[in-house]
């Protein structure tokens, strides 16, 4: 990588780290707050859910943004308003200041992937290096988030942890001002480097370029993620009870013999949450070895053969775990792989059927699919597990990333 690649992929790196760090330590802080605020699980989770609809909700009007005014002043505003959020935060006193400061998060939040993925793309002549490195510090936020968080709360009130919290943002929006970079570096077009950030300034500016970024092959590429955040979310969000499932049928309860049996932490102790913190860890792995693929063959093949992966850990899983722990322990690691692998190569992808001057548009429409459309995978995956088998779980699952594969293959045979 150059020095202008380097300034580049810094400074997403540890704006991509923070978004999903904030991310996963609310669900933390939410054990707190059930406490403090005696307020049910439902109402809260309403009110948080609320900030983390707008995360996916905003992509596409931060794409508009993004194309407008540059991607640099939108994360910048991003590590601001995140920040601030959690400042907000620090100072809630009920239900409703937490659904305020986790909403303005989620706003925030939701400009960062459509700007930051536009300036690899449009500065970054490493491309696929670009968005593995960036795929991997996304993984470290989504990992040692929790964790960071829950060691704070050892030591501190919840509020001085919100406040702490905050601090990171602060200055990495600060730096983000100062640091020099090129964001047109990789652009061949002459024409739509001199022309800069413009983007639509009208509803039917909106519609016209709207209209001209969904081609054929766009179309395909937007069913193609739209489908793969639906076996993301779903498996995600619903992977650490099944985790802890499977750990009971094969091993048993675990307890470290470093806790006592009279301890309050044995209690809440789950070795399924720290197999889960490893799967995510393991991601980091695949996230590199997604970049590593995007540099050397078509993105859109790539997603053909990892999005056939998924399908085969889909449907071997659960004969995995009949095996015993070793066979559970090799699932998770091919799933984290593989899983996180998917991400740079369908990040090149979008790029690769956009243009430059509507990146952030495309991202826009992209991010509203994986992480929009994505969320009613959380519901299917919920509705099977509440009424269906485990195994049909994973059949879902498999289903949605067959689907996917069959769409990435017409694409690469179209063109």
């Amino acid at each position: 990588m150059n020095r202008n690649d380097r300034s580049i992929v810094s400074f997403v790196m540890i704006g991509h780290g923070m978004v999903h760090l904030y991310e996963l330590s609310i669900p933390i802080l939410m054990t707190i707050w059930l406490l403090e605020f005696s307020v049910t699980a439902a109402v809260l989770g309403g009110a948080v859910a609320i900030g983390y609809g707008l995360f996916g909700v905003g992509a596409l009007p931060g794409g508009l943004l993004v194309d407008r005014y540059g991607s640099r002043r939108l994360i910048v505003v991003c590590l601001t308003g995140m920040g601030l959020s959690f400042l907000v935060l620090s100072f809630a006193s009920g239900i409703v200041g937490i659904a305020i400061a986790v909403s303005l998060w989620g706003l925030s939040a939701s400009i960062y992937h459509p700007a930051g993925l536009t300036l690899i793309s449009n500065g970054v002549t490493e491309r696929g290096r670009g968005f593995a490195y960036h795929g991997m510090a996304g993984n470290i936020g989504i990992a040692f988030g929790p964790l960071i968080t829950a060691v704070l709360l050892l030591g501190f009130d919840w509020r001085i942890v919100a406040m702490a919290l905050a601090v990171p943002a602060l200055l990495a929006a600060a730096i983000g001002t100062i640091v020099e970079f090129d964001p047109t570096a990789a652009v061949e077009s002459e024409e739509a480097i001199a022309k800069g950030p413009s983007g639509p300034g009208s509803l039917s500016e909106f519609l016209t370029e709207t209209r001209r970024l969904f081609t054929v092959a766009f179309l395909f590429v937007f069913a193609v993620v739209a489908l793969n955040g639906l076996y993301y979310r779903g498996m995600l969000t619903f992977l650490p009870d099944l985790l802890s499932e499977f750990l009971r049928s094969t091993v048993g309860d675990i307890q470290p013999g470093f806790i006592d049996s009279d301890s309050p932490f044995a209690e809440t102790f789950d070795a399924a949450q720290y197999l889960y913190v490893g799967l995510l860890v393991v991601g980091i792995g695949g996230q590199y070895l997604g970049g590593w693929l995007t540099d050397r063959i078509e993105p859109d093949r790539g997603l053909v053969g990892m999005l056939a992966c998924l399908t085969i850990i889909a449907l071997g899983f659960v004969p995995a775990v009949q095996i015993g722990v070793w066979g559970l322990l090799a699932a998770s690691s091919l799933l984290g792989f593989a899983m996180f692998a998917m991400q740079p190569l369908t990040q090149a992808t979008i790029a690769k059927y956009s243009l430059p001057d509507s990146r952030g548009l495309s991202f826009g429409y992209t991010y509203l699919a994986i992480f929009g459309i994505g969320a009613l995978g959380a519901a299917i995956v919920g509705t099977i597990r509440t009424y269906g088998t485990t195994s049909s779980v994973f059949f879902v699952l498999a289903a949605f990333s067959t689907l996917a594969g069959t769409l990435a293959l017409i694409l690469v045979s179209r063109r």
